[in-house]
Parts: C-alpha cells; sequence; structure tokens
C-alpha cells in the first residue's frame, strides 16, 4: 500500500502529511518562507503550566508548533514556578515548568502520578539574568561577585566606592548612593542570582539558595517588570532581571569580570556559553544541571536562570503520550532553539539538546 499524503492551507501554512509526519512550509510574516519539518501527532490535549521565565519561548514554541501540527491543542498558563510543580505533582497537568530542579521530596510525590515511574527534570531554555542600572552619565560599569554581593548586601552604597572604580579605571562615577531593587515575591530569578554570588563569591554572601531574598536593606518590587520599572525610574538604582526585561526597559547592563581574559556582557550567545559549563547531575533520566559559577571561560556569562520541563518518565496517559513527545521533541530541535535569541531566550548548548531529545524518545 502507498503512502498517503493529504495537502492542506491552514494558518497559513501549507501542510503536507504523510503517516503522522508534517511538513510545513510556512510564512510567518516579514521574511523569508520557512520550511519545517515536524513529526506531529494525529491528535491530542497537552496541559502546562508553571515558569513565568520562560512565558514568551512557550508562546513561540507553541503558536509555531500548533502552525504545522493543527490537530494538537497546548495550552500552557505562567502561574509560576511553585504552582507549576504544584499542579504537575496533583495531576493536573502533563508538563510543568519550573526554574529550578525537583526536590528529593517533590519526586517522591510525583511517583503517585507517574504511574510506574518518576518525575524527571528536561533542561529546555536559558534565561540570561541581567544585572540592569540607572546612573546618569555612565553606560558602561563592570562588576565582579564580591562587589556585587556587597552591593546587593548594603556594604557598598554609593557609586563612587573605591571596589567600583577600581574595576572600572578611567570611568568618572558620581558620589550618588546605590538603591539596591530586589523581587518582593519568590522568584527562580531571585534563586539563581543567590545561587551565582553564593558559588561565586561565598566569602561575601552568606544567604542560602532561595527563591525568597534575605538579603539586608534594598529595595523590593513585585516580578521582573517592577524591579526593571523601579530601576528605570531611579537614578542610582541596581537590580537584576531577565534580559527581555532590561531590553525593554533599555536599561544598560553590567559587564562581568569572571576572571576571564574579557569581562562578559550577557547576551543570549554568552548565556549559552555559560550552560555549556555545567555538569548534569540528575540520575537515570533526571537531567537536572549544577553550573560552574567559578568559571573563567572567555565569553562565558554565568548567571543564567534555565527552565526545566517537568514530566513523568514512565507512567504518561496512552492519549498524551504522542503529542508529549511530538512536542518536546520540537522544541529541543534545532529548529526550535536557534530563533530563542531572537526573543532574547538562551538556546540550549548542542550536545545538551542532543541528550533532551534523546530522553524525550524514550518516555512512555
Amino acid at each position: 500500500m502507498g503512502t498517503r499524503v493529504a495537502a492542506a492551507v491552514t494558518g497559513g501554512a501549507l501542510l503536507l502529511s504523510a503517516c503522522g509526519t508534517t511538513t510545513a512550509v510556512t510564512d510567518d510574516g516579514p521574511g523569508p518562507t520557512r520550511t519545517s519539518s515536524i513529526v506531529c501527532a494525529r491528535q491530542g490535549r497537552l496541559a502546562a503550566s508553571g515558569s513565568s521565565a520562560q512565558q514568551n519561548a512557550m508562546k513561540h514554541w507553541t503558536r509555531r508548533y500548533q502552525q504545522v501540527c493543527p490537530a494538537v491543542e497546548i495550552r500552557y498558563v505562567p502561574i509560576g514556578s511553585g504552582g507549576g510543580v504544584a499542579q504537575f505533582l496533583r495531576g493536573a497537568t502533563v508538563i510543568g515548568g519550573t526554574d529550578s530542579p525537583l526536590k528529593p521530596d517533590e519526586v517522591e510525590r510525583s511517583r503517585e502520578v507517574c504511574r510506574g515511574g518518576r518525575a524527571i527534570d528536561l533542561p529546555m531554555v536559558g534565561g540570561p539574568i541581567a544585572i540592569g542600572y540607572n546612573l546618569s552619565g555612565v553606560r558602561d560599569v563592570v562588576l565582579d561577585a564580591p562587589t556585587l554581593a556587597k552591593i546587593f548586601d548594603s556594604e557598598i552604597t554609593m557609586w563612587n566606592a573605591p571596589e567600583i572604580r577600581r574595576l572600572n579605571p578611567g570611568t568618572e562615577f558620581p558620589a550618588t548612593p546605590i538603591t539596591a531593587v530586589h523581587r518582593s515575591d519568590e522568584s527562580g530569578t531571585t534563586q539563581n542570582l543567590n545561587a551565582y554570588l553564593a558559588g561565586a563569591a561565598p566569602e561575601q554572601w552568606p544567604y542560602p539558595k532561595d527563591k525568597a531574598w534575605q538579603a539586608r536593606g534594598g529595595q523590593s518590587a513585585a516580578g521582573s517588570d517592577g524591579v526593571a520599572s523601579r530601576v528605570q525610574i531611579t537614578d542610582g538604582a541596581i537590580g537584576y532581571v531577565e534580559l527581555s526585561f532590561a531590553k525593554a526597559k533599555r536599561l544598560p547592563t553590567v559587564r562581568l569580570d569572571t576572571g576571564a581574559p574579557e569581562p562578559v556582557a550577557v547576551s543570549a550567545e554568552t548565556a549559552s556559553a555559560g550552560i555549556a559549563t555545567a555538569r548534569v547531575k540528575g540520575e537515570g533520566q533526571d537531567l537536572a544541571l549544577a553550573f560552574d559559577y567559578g568559571t573563567r571561560a572567555s565569553g562565558a556569562y554565568p548567571i543564567v536562570l534555565v527552565t526545566y520541563e517537568i514530566v513523568c518518565d514512565t507512567g504518561n496517559q496512552a492519549d498524551v503520550l504522542p503529542a508529549l513527545k511530538s512536542f518536546l521533541t520540537y522544541t529541543a530541535s534545532a529548529e526550535g532553539q536557534k530563533d530563542l535569541s531572537r526573543i532574547h531566550y538562551a538556546p540550549l548548548p548542542d550536545d545538551v539538546a542532543a541528550r533532551v531529545r534523546q530522553v524525550v524518545g524514550r518516555l512512555s
């Protein structure tokens, strides 16, 4: 029997479907026509929720995937990492997005949902955490981890402090008070900054790697948008936000002196290089990463938030499994990763993405 091929035009895409494989020639608007090859599930509904840090990446992936695979419905609700984990562990979703790997007790609880298996962490997208600032007359600032730690712990309170001038020879800093802005809500962004400072400046940063801010002083604001807005309107302010928020507010960002030959600017490319220095610490099919926050690799930006998709390694529902594997294979593919830098996310290094695809292929 020959292969049946059907053609249709849906949502601006020419769909050619054969045995569940769909190749689409799509027009995403201005620019050249793009060709995509995705193995589509014939149908399925994927409920997902979690990290707001990956919200724009999920929007991009969902829009692109559903152009090609209109029979699959995907709904992602950005309720935060904690909410995403909680909903997954209740069995309300099949994908949970989180900015930090599952804790051991959460893995144990997942066995009630993943019949015969457990939940695993699949790294899917990186989010560079930028240190944005607002300082009249100064558009280039270099800081290192110990100095950042002292700034955010209210030990360095003036922009013309000797520690800052030492890292920026030739730059005239005004005698402006520093207003350090942190998150008022619990967040993966805070947790990852805490992890970086604790790893790269342990003597200056005694605080745990938690989602809640515990350092002294400073001002607080809710969400990355709140922090970016506070920095934008306050001369002398400094804060930490995902890169896309710094870009949206047009905040200048700190270059980090990591001990590399040159200070490292934050970008999607340098954040991907930072992810490349990490090692897999998870067991079995779990791909949780451990970062080298003290890396001196040239061009590697070390403050990176990685969002994981939590899924069951075994015990997925039969009517959901094909769509789950299809969608996650796409997001971890070269095609799924290549456009992320355009929206200020860090694509996974090729070897990490390849391991993710291998694990997705074995989901059952």
